[in-house]
């Protein structure tokens, strides 16, 4: 019997299949070429590589002037380590608002782990709590201090949330014991909650029986909308317009319009899918570009729509961004095609100069690509319902990052460039449904695994967060730049010039390679100031509080690979500290840190703290976690109570705005 697969083993196997296979540049390639010449201006080669060109004399000399320029970040940085706990600086508390299996819905019984059904999840705060928004109450008094909390649910860890499960064998297609009725509630622990929130005196609480309350699953009727909608490759059995769809799956990051609607974004769709498609049916080159079926989950055993043998065209309409009105449930959460078919990490935006709305993506795949969506109309800014169909007409577009520190727009429009019916893009549905084919054949650059892309509306400035690519070979890149095998992510910054987001050329540069800057042959750069606690791996989500100061949240860290948790990390962006980082916020063993986003007062930061207890799958001597035995029992720490994934809220003790 072959050895037994993680989760997220099944993923990498799955990327396996579905990786990029154009011969564009990756962005390791470009960085070999300019990464030496504007690095040091910018702010800090790491330690080891500042030992190797500057003298110690001058350095000290650096140290010591640089060690009078004040922080923006104001608080006492915490210890890195690993425990069975969440840590978060002195001065502050850390509160759970809400775990999964909690009431959301009126009806809901308590949780019970032993007696789980689906009608009960349905009513209950789902699983694996990823993306965060606030957003303000309209006319509420305070309304830093009243309104709603959109969340994400990504996906589930079976071995955690039922008893009696081993972990994943090879040959099978998710786990070996799930039922029909396990399959049922995991599906219902997918998709999406909408809180009512409101802050008394120095603590949030849920509101019950709120009338926004909402709970969102993979059985939630939705409409598609945009230029991909009633396509032919869109229609199936039980949908044959091709404008409806049960569900949304895998929904990692995501993004909060002026207008007050949750984008909230499909990430790894293909691992629900199973069967097989014969090599000559028309969608086996479009699904092979995306890893379908990626046989991580149990679905399709039950349900014939997750089986791409019967039911080829099901698994196009997932992938997308999907739109959704936390003030009004009448309407049907809308997938807006035209933002484009990927594995989405996020999907934030900001208002342009010229009125219209810009929003940036990652493609979170290694090897894949950066987007932007520019709308065609302007944002109309008092009447929230004329933006309606916003999101549905506009350009998209793929970055490719030049070695000059220029990165292009390259526009994905059927009949423009390669994008022809000769390539099998007839129409811009074509384009749309397969994304990554209409990237590679424009020329765009890969990437290690974009994930969030976000502005600061401070100084326009755009960060790329790239978690890592330990499959970058060795001749992609030089002995001066990021890394062949690079395990620990970094961070581009994209400045758009005179601060037009909708420009076909921005400039670039990084800010930070990430890892141990202690160690040489890690090769990271932070700025030197940075405190043996203060450096990071991995960075996967990032926030920028209303003071512009940017904020990053890790995925990946654990005890084997940092011998650190994933965290919360804030990260100075401007002047002589550019690339300090100091370290805020800690999660639990096994949990990653996700959702990091703040109240308009910038008094409240959320976080999401997402599967604790999972097993350390770096650790070849680390046992598998199970419902039985998981790595902690965080947040209740009961003997028969599973961990449970959370939502957090940290204030200042006494009150006050976080780090300042």
């Amino acid at each position: 019997m072959n050895a037994p697969l993680t989760r997220a083993q099944i993923y990498e196997e799955s990327e396996n299949v579905g990786r990029n296979p154009s011969a564009n540049a990756t962005i390791g390639d470009v960085i070999a070429a300019r990464y030496d010449r504007r690095d040091f201006l910018k702010g800090g080669l790491g330690v080891a590589a500042i030992a190797a060109t500057v003298s110690p004399l001058a350095i000290l000399a650096a140290s010591q002037a640089q060690a009078d320029i004040p922080s923006r970040f104001k608080f006492t940085e915490i210890e890195a380590g690993v425990d069975a706990n969440h840590h978060v600086a002195e001065g502050y508390d850390a509160d759970v608002l809400i775990r999964w299996g909690d009431p959301v819905l009126p009806g809901a019984p308590p949780f019970d782990p032993l007696k789980q059904s689906t009608a009960a999840q349905k009513r209950q705060f789902g699983y694996n709590n990823d993306y965060l928004g606030y957003i303000p109450m309209p006319g509420a008094k305070n309304p830093s201090r009243h309104g709603l909390l959109v969340v994400n649910h990504e996906y589930t860890n079976e071995e955690l949330m039922f008893p009696g499960l081993g972990r994943q064998d090879r040959k099978e297609v998710g786990f070996a014991g799930m039922t029909k009725e396990l399959v049922d509630i995991e599906m219902a622990a997918h998709g999406g909650s909408v809180l009512e929130i409101v802050r008394e005196r120095a603590q949030w609480r849920v509101m019950s029986g709120s009338k926004f309350a909402r709970r969102i699953h993979a059985d939630t009727p939705m409409e598609i909308s945009g230029p991909a909608a009633g396509h032919p490759r869109l229609q199936t059995t039980a949908d044959p317009t091709g404008h409806k769809v049960f569900g949304m799956v895998n929904n990692c990051a995501g993004g909060v319009t002026p207008w007050g609607t949750w984008l909230t974004c499909e990430e790894n769709f293909h691992g629900y899918f199973s069967g097989k498609l014969p090599d000559a049916h028309p969608e086996a080159r479009n699904y092979k570009r995306y890893g379908v079926p990626g046989n991580a989950f149990a679905w399709g055993k039950w349900h014939e729509r997750f089986d791409v043998s019967k039911e080829p065209h099901e698994a196009n309409r997932f992938g997308w961004v999907v739109e959704i009105d936390p003030f009004d449930s009448a309407p049907m959460p809308i997938k807006r095609t035209a933002l484009g078919r990927n594995k989405h990490e996020g999907a934030a935006g900001l208002i342009n100069k010229d009125g219209r709305y810009v929003i940036y993506m990652g493609d979170d795949e290694r090897f894949d690509y950066v987007y932007r969506f520019v709308s065609r109309d302007k944002v109309n800014r008092t009447n929230r319902r004329a933006n309606r169909d916003l999101l549905d007409h506009g350009t998209l577009s793929v970055a490719r990052y030049d070695a000059d520190g220029s990165v292009d727009w390259l526009p994905l429009i059927c009949g423009e460039g390669p994008l022809t019916a000769a390539k099998g893009f007839n129409e811009q549905a074509d384009v749309l449904i397969e994304t990554r084919r209409a990237a590679d054949l424009l020329g765009a650059t890969k990437m290690d695994r974009p994930e969030d892309v976000e502005a600061n509306p401070k100084t326009n400035n755009v960060y790329v967060i790239l978690t890592f690519n330990d499959r970058r070979k060795p001749e992609q890149v030089d002995a001066a730049n990021p890394r062949a095998n690079s395990r620990f992510g970094h961070i581009i910054e994209m400045t758009p010039p005179d601060g037009d987001h909708a420009a076909i050329r921005f400039t670039w540069n990084i800010l930070l390679k990430c890892g141990d800057p202690s160690i040489a042959a890690v090769g990271a750069k932070f700025s030197p100031d940075t405190t043996r606690n203060g450096w990071f791996g991995m960075p996967d989500n990032l926030a920028v509080d209303n003071e512009g100061r940017l904020w990053i949240a890790t995925d990946g860290n654990s005890a084997s690979k940092t011998g650190r948790a994933d965290g919360i990390w804030g990260v100075e962006t401007e002047g002589p500290l550019r690339g300090t980082s100091k370290h805020f916020f800690r999660v639990p063993v096994g949990a990653e840190m996700c959702g990091p986003y703040f109240t308009p007062d910038d008094e409240t930061l959320f976080v999401a703290v997402q599967h604790p207890g999972e097993a350390d799958e770096d650790d070849p001597k680390a046992e598998p976690a199970t419902f039985e035995k998981p790595a902690t029992r965080w947040p209740d720490f009961k003997p028969n109570m599973p961990p449970r994934p959370s939502i957090i809220a940290i204030t200042r003790k006494g009150g006050g705005k976080i780090a300042s």
